[in-house]
């Protein structure tokens, strides 16, 4: 039973999860805002380069 215990509270593996959930996060946030920042940066570069 001492082992079941000390399973439960060790918490080793809690950090690794967590770092894995943050860098999904940060992935789904880059993938619903890649759409719009293409379109901007795409007509900035049109703009530049119709002016030269």
């Amino acid at each position: 039973m001492n082992k079941v215990a000390r399973f439960f509270k060790d918490e080793s593996g809690a950090t690794a999860i967590e770092y894995g959930l943050i860098v999904a996060a940060t992935g789904l946030a880059l993938v619903a805002v890649m759409p719009t920042i293409k379109s901007k940066i795409s007509t900035t570069f049109n703009s530049v380069a119709s002016k030269m």
